[in-house]
């Protein structure tokens, strides 16, 4: 009988463990922390353990609760769409209530992780859950231009790392701002013209035509393009501390080119297919990337 009532205890914990990572997102916000982490070892004079522990823990803990927040505002519209209609909240296994508790209680957690490290980078992670609740969340349903804003807080995590180890904002941190900013473009349309039909009928405006066009395309190339020249730009040492080797430079380029082809193979084919490897292509070159950088640096 008791190892019955284990069973059932276990079985619990990991059915609550299973919708916390759903409602947090945990794979997303594990690799946005990874972004953090490679930010700090950018812009650190020297590496500081605590540090890392600190911005590892506010990064999944601001991400988390964005996202718990986000599930909370959409759980009606998850309802309705076939990629969301099981997730924690439209799915009745977890209350409004609860998943409010979460994420404030993460939200604070975040926040004073991130303050200890300094005011600065808890000042940019409290930003980023405002525009990704309070402006982005919102505008989804309403215009394609919510992207944009949805770009904002989806670049600061690598910027953040740099704040973090530095207490500084700068031409540095800009610049890994700006190169995260411009990937989110041709990454979350690749994202959105896979799953274009489920996002209609939650009635998400994400694509910047509204349609899987040549238009659509067209824009994803050209994002692809700045993002590729923003990346290198370091090789030329108007980027501050944040330098790139011509090796690396060399590495990073042929990278984003590749990213490039995907990019313009979906222009021409215009097919799920090809937006899947331009998205997954878009994941690869970004966490490469953040590496040879961080490689770069310290060799």
């Amino acid at each position: 009988m008791k190892s019955v009532i284990e069973t059932q205890q276990n079985l619990t914990w990991s059915l609550a463990i299973a919708d916390f990572k759903e409602l947090t997102k945990v794979r997303l916000a594990i690799s946005v922390v990874f972004s953090s982490i490679a930010g700090y070892f950018l812009g650190a004079y020297q590496i500081d353990v605590i540090s890392i522990l600190l911005l590892a823990f506010g990064g999944y803990c601001m991400v988390g609760a964005s996202n718990a927040y986000n599930q909370i505002i959409e759980r009606d519209l998850d309802a309705l769409m076939r990629r969301t209609a099981h997730r924690p909240i439209p799915d009745g296994r977890m209350s409004v209530g609860t998943a409010l508790t979460i994420a404030v209680v993460m939200t604070l957690m975040g926040i004073v992780a991130l303050y200890l490290l300094n005011p600065k980078t808890a000042l940019f992670g409290a930003l980023s859950i405002f525009l990704y609740t309070s402006v982005y969340t919102p505008l989804k349903t309403i215009t394609p231009l919510s992207v944009f804003v949805g770009a904002i807080p989806g670049a600061i995590p690598f910027m953040l790392g740099w704040v973090a180890a530095t207490n500084e904002f700068g031409i540095e941190p800009g610049t890994l701002f700006m190169i995260q900013f411009f990937w989110q473009f041709p990454h979350f349309w690749a994202l959105g013209w896979m799953l274009d039909e489920d996002y209609r009928k939650g009635g998400f405006k994400m694509l910047p035509t509204g349609k899987k066009d040549k238009g659509t395309a067209l824009q994803i190339i050209l994002y692809t393009i700045w993002m590729l020249v923003i990346s290198v730009i370091p090789v030329f040492g108007v980027t501050g501390r944040l330098h790139l080797s011509p090796v690396a430079a060399v590495i990073v380029f042929i990278m984003g080119m590749g990213m490039l082809i995907f990019a313009f193979k979906l222009y021409e084919k215009r097919d799920n297919q090809s937006a899947r490897k331009l998205m997954l292509a878009s994941v690869s070159y970004i966490t490469l990337m953040q590496l040879v950088y961080v490689i770069d640096k310290f060799i």
